[in-house]
């Protein structure tokens, strides 16, 4: 198995977690508050640690090697924030759903049946979180695939990463889809496609570096700088508040510290084995 073939298969394991995540709600008739928050800060201390400490360096590093000291350090941070913008752009036109136990117990009020306008709104809700996450993946799938061809590495520990966030994010589609319909199948390939559009972002950017970008050294550069500020936003923005709101701070703290540790020992022993 190639490069190429290896970081598709990759992306497809990350955007299957998604679907992992809409399998967990179908089996499980109450909602564990504290497991997600665990998963939600667990992923940010993740996400924070290799934007900051992996992502940026390795842009930095790649844009001053082409342009010189000066130079390439500002047009990393130019990138860096260029990536925050994006995704600002993007959750300002389709805001994610972070609400992921306010639907996940919608019989929580008793075990009345609920009503048609009630199923609807619920359905309704699920379509727009899978709408939002498609579109949120996308660029996860990009900025995976472009890492793992500079640096396997890097691509693993980003893909390690979406993994773990995409799990609870699957839940949050598949909840509202599963009570408003009762289908357990139909929540749950909507679930998953949602995750699948990460392979649609890799070729893409398959594509792009086969036929387009010339000078592959700034071409990762930029495109690394963007994927720092891209997961600094996703944490910060998405995931830090989620798990803030299902689980106490100080729980919250302990597993994004937990992360960027586990990320920390990960990368250093990939170094070795790879």
């Amino acid at each position: 198995m190639n490069d190429v073939q290896f970081a598709f298969l990759l992306i497809l394991i990350a955007g299957l977690a998604t679907g992992i995540g809409g399998l967990g709600v179908l089996f499980s008739k109450t909602t564990n508050t504290k497991f997600l928050s665990v998963c939600l800060s667990f992923s940010a201390g993740v996400m924070l640690y290799v934007a900051f400490a992996e992502i940026f360096l390795e842009a930095k590093e790649a844009l001053e090697y082409g342009y010189g000291d000066e130079m390439g350090l500002l047009i990393a941070t130019v990138a860096f924030f260029a990536g925050i913008l994006l995704m600002v752009v993007i959750d300002k036109f389709i805001p994610h759903n972070d609400s992921i136990v306010d639907i996940l117990d919608p019989k929580s009020k008793g075990d009345a049946q609920l009503s048609i306008s009630e199923k609807k709104e619920l359905k309704r809700t699920g379509l727009m979180s899978a709408t939002a996450l498609a579109i949120h993946n996308f660029p996860e799938g990009f900025i995976t695939f472009i890492a793992f061809m500079h640096d396997p590495i890097m691509g693993i520990a980003i893909a390690i990463a979406i993994i773990i966030h995409n799990m609870p994010e699957g839940i949050a589609t598949a909840a509202p889809i599963y009570y408003a319909t009762g289908s357990k199948l139909k929540a749950f390939l909507i679930a998953a496609s949602t995750g699948l559009v990460q392979l649609v972002g890799a070729l893409i950017a398959w594509i792009l570096l086969e036929n387009v970008f010339d000078d592959l050294d700034a071409t990762f550069g930029i495109a690394f700088a963007a994927v720092a500020g891209i997961m600094v936003f996703v944490a910060i923005h998405q995931l830090l508040p989620a798990a803030q709101k299902y689980g106490k701070h100080h729980l919250v703290m302990k597993w994004l510290f937990s992360g960027m540790v586990v990320m920390a020992v990960s990368l250093v022993v990939l170094e070795f084995v790879l």
